[in-house]
């Protein structure tokens, strides 16, 4: 009976909070998202996936629009945690805390050993860049960047709302979630390791103190012209997991439209217009013609 008391008494706690008025602020962290998706690259959107997956719609419905109208005041990253606060329906902000478990030395000697193994990896980061398969590289020492259970991530809002994971929270998800787009590191320094040190770490199983020699690896000329005829067109290692996408464009003229009529010929788009639809049509006729051909291969 305490059991169902308590549990009504949290749906109607949760029901009142819900409805009761929000304290708008023009002091907080606005989201640069206005609508639609709220990041840009793979790894921010991993995070965005895995918090969605822990939550209902309706708390990731109004977390979205806290972060999007500046509710979230404050966002402080800290040793393995980041803290904020997030201005609600009381007067004195709610207090979030989200700490996520960092891995240990040994296993980020496995983690450092296994990037050591893919040169281009280091080169990528470096250059500032998180590499789209480093994720395998965590994988293949039994280890994940990311949080992989709910012991790896423990968080916290002091609002009386009886979910585990409130508005509140999905609020400051998304605008860490923005942070992550623009510094794909910081998840790193939250794992336990900045990015100077894991490139030290890169150069000296390398057996070399020169980070410069990671970025610019032995130059190897490529074969002459003559002797690569058969596999000219064949895209090479490094850049078979970009993604391309060929479909019509969805203005059918951009080009046009940018640059307008020039000045020596007004009439120039009943010359080019039926141009550009024979080379669309006959570019994504040919793109799916190979797929198929492909597929029948296979």
């Amino acid at each position: 009976m305490g059991s169902l008391h308590n549990l009504c008494s949290g749906f109607i706690m949760s029901w009142y909070y819900d409805y009761k008025p929000t304290i708008e602020t023009d002091e907080g962290i606005k989201a640069k998202s206005k609508r639609g998706v709220f990041v840009k690259n793979w790894w921010a959107a991993r995070w965005i996936e895995a918090m969605e997956g822990l939550m209902d719609r309706g708390r990731l419905g109004r977390g979205r629009r806290y972060a999007r109208k500046g509710q979230v005041l404050s966002l402080t990253e800290g040793v393995g945690q980041v803290t904020a606060k997030v201005q609600g329906s009381r007067k004195r902000p709610y207090i979030i805390t989200i700490q996520i478990n960092p891995l240990t030395d040994a296993q980020w000697e496995q983690v450092i050993e296994a990037l050591a193994a893919r040169p281009i990896f280091m080169a990528q980061l470096l250059a500032g860049e998180m590499p789209q398969e480093i994720e395998e590289v965590f994988s293949s020492v039994r280890l994940s960047l990311f949080p992989a259970t709910a012991r790896d991530l423990m968080q916290d809002c002091n609002c009386p709302d009886w979910a585990e994971v409130c508005k509140h929270l999905a609020a400051v998800h998304y605008i860490l979630a923005e942070r992550f787009d623009e510094d794909p590191f910081l998840l790193f320094r939250l794992r336990g390791k900045t990015q100077d040190e894991i490139l030290d770490a890169l150069s000296q199983q390398q057996g070399t103190g020169d980070l410069e020699e990671i970025a610019a690896p032995e130059y190897d000329p490529p074969a002459p012209l003559t002797e690569s005829l058969a596999n000219f067109w064949t895209v090479g290692e490094e850049v078979t997991h970009f993604q391309t996408e060929i479909a019509p464009p969805s203005s059918r003229y951009p080009v046009l439209t940018r640059l307008g009529a020039p000045a020596f010929m007004e009439d120039i788009e009943r010359w080019l217009k039926p141009a550009y639809d024979v080379i669309s049509e006959t570019a994504v006729a040919a793109a799916f013609s190979e797929n198929i051909e492909t597929e029948k291969d296979e």
